[in-house]
């Protein structure tokens, strides 16, 4: 469907109709616009003040938009037609009241779904999915293909609807937020892996999963599902309640880092090379960014481009990409000591990958943050097997102590246990107790909303940190 014939629907579909924007954050702002020029009656919702807005009230305010702001900005709902923000669930008292009254639920990403015409790609998974999602992209550009970036990853799409082709690709980075209701899939979908997290959201385990399977759910005939083979045992677990794997109209293959291929269609890697089925694609050597979880990276960021992007495209990227952003970033050396910023851990299972990357070598790490309600026990072992030093700070700071005191592998003084009062204590201690050879790690094991507005902040004062350091006399 061109975007001018589906824009016209939704132009039909909305003019006139009482809609709320719940959320005016970065995602619902083009959402509000597109809405008011379609002849939609829009009402703009947010828990903040009116003045924490911002020129962005007054904007809306001069297109007619009817702002509802403060403590009570979910009270009176009358509309007919509903957009949640990711973060809040679609269950919410209010929310749910509305919609018993006959308001219909829906959000800024299923809008994106049903305008596109182009190729969409969706990533989701625990971890890796922001590194996947460029990966991807990356190699597309390679192959000289027009693509457009967003979603989760932090960019609006829907601005872009003009200028999309059905030649172009459209990558997307999908949270277990924006997949919880959605009812349309992407044309090729990726599982990096899955773990628990989010339970300070979720109800359990198996709604974060399930969350995640509305990703490949609604794909149709000739679409693409690529997933991790270590997941395949919660994909099978859930799916065979309502629907098998081979009940579905789309294609799959997995990619498994550490078993060989199980069909042609599998990505595998032995002996240093990965394959995508047979056929050779790229030594592990070749890949620039450290770490064994960003060979799966790789291995996910193929299965859904193959044959699509050519070999040497892929080796191309391999060479050149030196990663994403607080996703074990070197931040600098000093004094022979290397400081590496990987604030983007916010679960133990990230800090598990992380750690991994860092074997053999001396380590200190930072560690600590907000509490997501996750299990720190998995890394009592590694840490007391792998870190010299932990400097705790944080909400999870006990919590993350008791897992390591409580291991097994826990001897006095390995790990060393420190806590601070805040990450630039933890700064300040990890550079006075580091030696020549040694490696500071910020991996927090925990999300940063406790003093941080998010991991990119919290990253970002840490390398400000860092790089504030002087050598020692």
């Amino acid at each position: 469907m061109k975007y001018s014939t589906a824009m016209a629907e939704f132009n039909a579909r909305f003019t006139g109709k009482r809609v709320s924007v719940i959320g005016i954050g970065v995602s619902n702002r083009p959402l509000v616009t597109l809405l008011t020029e379609a002849g939609a009656i829009v009402t703009a919702r947010d828990k903040k003040p009116r003045e924490a807005l911002g020129d962005v009230a007054a904007e809306f305010e001069a297109c007619g938009v009817r702002l509802v702001t403060g403590e009570g900005y979910l009270d009176g709902i009358d509309d007919e037609i509903l957009f949640r923000t990711p973060g809040m669930r679609y269950d919410h008292p209010k929310l749910r009241e509305a919609v018993e009254g006959g308001a219909i639920l829906t959000s800024e990403m299923q809008v994106f779904f049903e305008l596109c015409p182009a190729t969409v790609i969706g990533i989701t998974g625990s971890d890796g999915k922001t590194t996947t999602t460029t990966l991807i992209s990356e190699m597309l550009k390679a192959e000289g293909k027009r693509v457009f970036l967003g979603g989760n990853i932090g960019r609006p799409l829907l601005p872009d609807l003009t200028e999309m082709t059905a030649d172009d690709y459209c990558v997307i980075e999908l949270s277990s937020f924006q997949l919880h209701t959605m009812t349309l899939s992407p044309h090729i979908a990726v599982i990096t892996n899955l773990s628990p997290n989010h339970l300070d959201y979720h109800t359990d385990v198996r709604e974060y999963i399930e969350a995640k399977f509305n990703i490949f759910l609604h794909q149709k005939a000739g679409d693409r599902l690529v997933f991790n083979h270590q997941s395949r045992s919660s994909l099978d677990t859930i799916l065979t309640e309502t629907v098998t794997m081979s009940s579905l109209p789309h294609t799959y293959s997995t990619f498994n880092a550490y078993k060989p291929k199980a069909s042609p269609d599998d990505v595998s890697e032995e002996d240093g090379m990965i394959y995508c089925g047979d056929t050779p694609v790229l030594a592990t050597s070749d890949i620039k960014i450290p770490g064994r979880h960003n060979i799966e990276n790789y291995m996910a960021a193929i299965a859904a481009l193959w044959g699509i992007v050519s070999v040497e495209s892929i080796r191309k990227v391999a060479r050149t990409f030196g990663g994403v952003p607080h996703r074990i970033e070197l931040v600098r050396t000093l004094d022979g000591v290397a400081y590496y910023n990987s604030s983007i851990d916010s679960s133990p299972s990230r800090t598990l990958a992380a750690l991994a990357a860092f074997h053999g070598k001396p380590l200190i790490l930072l560690m600590g943050g907000y509490d997501k309600k996750l299990d720190y026990t998995p890394l009592g072992s590694p840490l007391c097997r792998l870190a010299k030093t932990v400097i705790l700070t944080g909400a999870t700071k006990n919590a993350i102590k008791e897992a390591i005191l409580s291991s097994p592998d826990y001897r006095k003084g390995a790990p060393e246990i420190y806590v601070t009062d805040s990450y630039a204590d933890s700064v300040a201690l990890a550079h006075r107790m580091a030696r020549e050879g040694d490696t500071v790690l910020l991996s927090p094991a925990s999300a940063s909303f406790d003093a941080f507005k998010n991991f990119e902040e919290r990253g970002n004062f840490f390398k400000s940190l860092v790089n504030a350091l002087t050598e020692k006399e």
